[in-house]
């Protein structure tokens, strides 16, 4: 057991080094990530693990037990419908590239969603010559070094990838070396070669990106761990970096919040960006 004291220090460093909000309710899950950030640092006083965070030692350690990273492949995947239906549509259309921002990437598995997605649409459309690019960030070392490797396990894509994917075009099989009979997929090199991940905390301030630099942003599932000001000051941020015109996905319980003037809603957490705030 962990005391109030204890437990009030992970919640302010927490919001601290990621801008994550645990509230009252969550003192269970608080005491279950100090247990991860004990065996991370296989140190059994949390006490002197605690005193080592405030000190900015062991941070990256901190961060990668107190986020968290569930997702999957094609979550929500009217997004992918809608990038493969309209967006990439409207690119051809216009004889223009697309500049792609995943600013959530979890363990990998969206930003693969998102490059599955638009390799499918070049071959659907005969335009394999079509210009992308893919950046995606995250705030956790740890999950980035899952993205990097591209390895997941095979009835989970399985289970997760639609119809209209087929997953040899994009997965190598390999046996799983601790499970007999069972196999991991890893992301084709050339696939991988298609995105760029790197760590980013949405936190920060100014954004590194150049004001309508994106196309599509996807910002789905991670907002909800801030409060609303905070939940604000990301959206403008990340509103800056979109073109007008652009897309802005975002997760099944997110909402534009201040941008609403700004956007036109294209179906489910869809916003077009109309115009610039002041």
């Amino acid at each position: 057991m962990y005391t109030a004291h204890q437990l009030n220090q992970a919640r302010q460093l927490a919001y601290l080094h990621s801008g994550i909000v645990l509230g009252a309710n969550k003192d269970i899950m608080i005491g279950n990530r100090l247990d991860k950030l004990k065996r991370l640092l296989d140190n059994d006083d949390i006490n002197d693990v605690l005193y080592s965070i405030e000190r900015g030692q062991d941070i990256e350690s901190f961060i990668s037990a107190f986020t968290t990273n569930k997702t999957n492949f094609f979550r929500e995947s009217f997004h992918f419908d809608d990038l493969k239906d309209r967006v990439v549509k409207e690119a051809i259309n216009n004889s223009s590239g697309l500049n792609i921002y995943c600013s959530a990437s979890s363990t990998g598995e969206e930003p693969y969603s998102i490059l599955m997605t638009l390799e499918y649409a070049k071959a659907l459309y005969g335009t394999p010559n079509l210009n992308y690019s893919l950046l995606a960030t995250d705030i956790d070392l740890q999950v980035l070094e899952k993205c990097q490797k591209g390895i997941y396990e095979y009835t989970k894509v399985g289970d997760d990838i639609p119809d209209w994917i087929k997953p040899s075009e994009y997965f190598k099989r390999r046996a799983h070396p601790e499970k007999n009979g069972e196999y991991l997929v890893k992301v084709k090199e050339n696939l991988q070669k298609k995105v760029k991940f790197q760590q980013f905390n949405l936190m920060s301030s100014p954004y590194p990106f150049k004001g309508g630099e994106f196309d599509v942003v996807f910002c789905r599932n991670v907002l909800i761990y801030f409060n609303q000001d905070d939940q604000n000051s990301i959206l403008k941020k990340l509103f800056k970096t979109l073109r007008i015109g652009g897309t802005l996905y975002l997760g099944h319980s997110e909402s534009p919040l201040g941008l609403t003037p700004y956007v036109e809603r294209c179906g489910q957490n869809i916003f077009i960006k109309t115009k610039d705030f002041l």
